[in-house]
């Protein structure tokens, strides 16, 4: 762990990769804060970009950017009541309301310091959760690894809004099926090429994430009429007030930022889980355990109510690291979006990612806590300025997404077709997403999809054909008894609460 530990610090502190760390910040950060643009759509737009550095240098600018556009999502939240990203959704619920008292600058100056603590007390249980997880990698076999492959899968269910885990479920089996096109691996024959060229390789990922996240948001953006525009001239215009945080109010959120940084990081760590739960699940735990005249603050400007969400989701960013390095299960669409990256690298994460790339596995590790400073530094002067950007016009904005992502995938592949085809995904991207389709399943399911059919195969090849390695291996099966659970949850969420409607009408 030591050894390893000093391979992380000579990496993520080498010249290039600091300055990375800065970038992939201070471009989170400024993308965060913009409603609709969250950190999904900031690392695929992100991604042509690291192909031209060596794999740690691209994880570390992409992790930069992920807890950097975290981090900026409060200020759109607090100061216009739009959220950037989902998971800064409960940062408004008591943001909003100390800005509108006038004490912007002060509910800013609490989200940076609630945002840096929860990060450094993430990052410092992840050095010690991500060895602990990949401890267990010699006992890991293709069976285990297909196992929980379909674990990954069930995590469609954190990205399935109320009564929509059937719609989740669609698109993750969309995605499967776009997996399979291009050359079979290991009979060489073509599958659903139609006879192009261009579809042998199959379809990337650059250009799928780019279709169905930046440049499907740019049009989604050109549909959507805009609304906080007054707001966002207000707040760029208006005076923020004091940033000063006294004692006192230091004392009052210590404990709130203590619990929401343990209860963020186990939540981010679980698979499907996520910011946008975590941040959630810190508000209500810091309102049930408030008591007279501190609960009914809540809402109202309470500054634990502020700091609970605010801390949980950026401690949610580190820990969802621990199943994406150690078991290559995306915990949320970004590190969806991150374990794609991994993957058109030739790293494949999982159990052996601590053994067979410690410069990767412990450099993103360290760069989290030099980015956490970084943000810090960065936001606290910057926060009059930050302001100013929310009202950056459409005019500019969409533009630049359009031009950032055609030129991306055409500079990898320098094939017309791939601009063609991601214009085709965008546009049928457009309309499941006007008709509430989620996009992050089906990009869970098209990254995991190719990975399950190879360990599938790998495991039958060594059983001789049978299936019967799923229930005779005890990793194999415990993990698919999860598996079948978590698939089960929202059946007997819903049944129970079916029972509950009538016990209420009787």
């Amino acid at each position: 762990m030591l050894e390893g530990i000093y391979t992380g610090l000579t990496t993520a502190f080498l010249p290039l990769n600091l300055l990375l760390v800065f970038v992939g910040c201070f471009a989170g950060t400024f993308i965060g804060m913009l409603p609709g643009l969250g950190p999904i759509s900031a690392i695929a737009l992100m991604i042509p970009i690291t192909y031209g550095f060596n794999p740690s240098s691209g994880m570390i600018l992409m992790a930069g950017v992920y807890y950097g556009a975290i981090f900026g999502g409060s200020t759109s939240s607090i100061l216009i009541n739009a959220p950037g990203v989902a998971g800064t959704v409960a940062t408004s619920f008591d943001g909003y309301p100390m800005a509108q008292q006038g004490k912007a600058g002060k509910a800013l100056a609490l989200a940076a310091y609630s945002s840096f603590s929860g990060g450094t007390i993430a990052a410092i249980f992840l050095l010690i959760a991500a060895p602990a997880l990949a401890s267990v990698s010699l006992s890991f076999q293709s069976s285990d690894y297909f196992a929980l492959m379909v674990l990954g899968l069930t995590a469609v269910s954190a990205f399935a809004g109320k009564g929509g885990f059937l719609k989740a479920s669609i698109m993750t089996l969309f995605g499967l099926m776009i997996a399979t096109i291009g050359t079979d691996g290991s009979s060489g024959v073509q599958r659903f090429t139609f006879g192009r060229l261009d579809l042998i390789d199959g379809i990337s990922f650059l250009l799928l994430a780019m279709a169905t996240f930046a440049l499907s948001e740019a049009l989604m953006v050109i549909l959507k009429k805009d609304k906080v525009s007054k707001k966002a001239e207000e707040a760029a215009q208006g005076n923020l007030g004091s940033l000063k945080v006294s004692k006192e109010e230091v004392k009052d959120i210590a404990p709130t930022i203590g619990r929401s940084s343990v209860l963020g990081f186990f939540v981010g760590v679980l698979p499907g889980a996520g910011a946008t739960i975590a941040s959630f699940l810190a508000y209500g735990m810091e309102r049930n355990l408030s008591r007279g005249k501190e609960k009914e603050r809540f809402g109202k400007g309470s500054p634990r109510g502020l700091a609970a969400p605010e801390t949980a989701n950026n401690a949610a960013c580190s820990g969802s690291f621990v199943p994406l390095l150690t078991l290559g299960i995306p915990g949320s669409g970004t590190t969806a979006v991150m374990l794609g990256a991994l993957l058109s690298y030739g790293i494949r994460p999982g159990p052996r990612l601590f053994v067979e790339e410690p410069q990767v596995f412990w450099s993103v590790i360290i760069s989290m806590y030099v980015g956490n400073v970084m943000l810090l530094i960065l936001n606290l002067p910057l926060i009059p300025y930050i302001a100013k950007l929310l009202v950056l016009p459409r005019q500019i904005l969409t533009p630049l997404i359009l031009f950032f992502s055609l030129i991306g995938v055409y500079l990898v592949s320098f094939n017309t077709f791939d601009i063609q085809l991601m214009i085709f995904i965008a546009i049928i991207a457009l309309v499941l997403r006007i008709l509430d389709f989620p996009m992050a399943p089906m990009l869970l399911g098209f990254i995991l999809g190719r990975m399950m059919e190879e360990n599938l195969r790998r495991a039958l090849l060594i059983n001789d054909g049978s299936y019967s390695f799923l229930w005779e291996r005890p990793i194999t099966l415990t993990i698919l008894i999860i598996t079948l659970l978590t698939v089960m949850a929202p059946v007997f969420s819903y049944l129970k609460q079916k029972r509950s409607e009538k016990l209420v009408t009787a």
